[in-house]
């Protein structure tokens, strides 16, 4: 069975002074380590969507599928040309 040996804190020290010392050793600001997080899901949209559950007719919903992929993008902007010529 193996044992872990740690640094011992001059070790740790004079590790410390080395990367100190380095010209290329770069040490990221919070704003620059922030950035480097990895993003978790998809990226935030400008225009935020809510999920509702709705009720269509089934003639309506085929049509848009047979469109192939993006089927809901474009019944969203189907609506949305509606509202232009049908504002409250």
């Amino acid at each position: 069975m193996s044992k872990l040996l740690r640094n011992t804190p001059q070790e740790e020290a004079a590790i410390a002074r080395g990367i100190a010392a380095d010209t290329d050793t770069f040490v990221p600001g919070d704003e620059q380590f922030e950035q480097m997080k990895p993003r978790r899901g998809r990226p935030k949209l400008e225009v935020r969507k809510e999920l509702v559950s709705v009720r269509y007719d089934v003639e309506v919903l085929e049509a848009f599928r047979a469109m192939g992929d993006g089927w809901q993008t474009r019944m969203n902007d189907a609506l949305r040309d509606w509202l232009r010529t049908h504002r409250p």
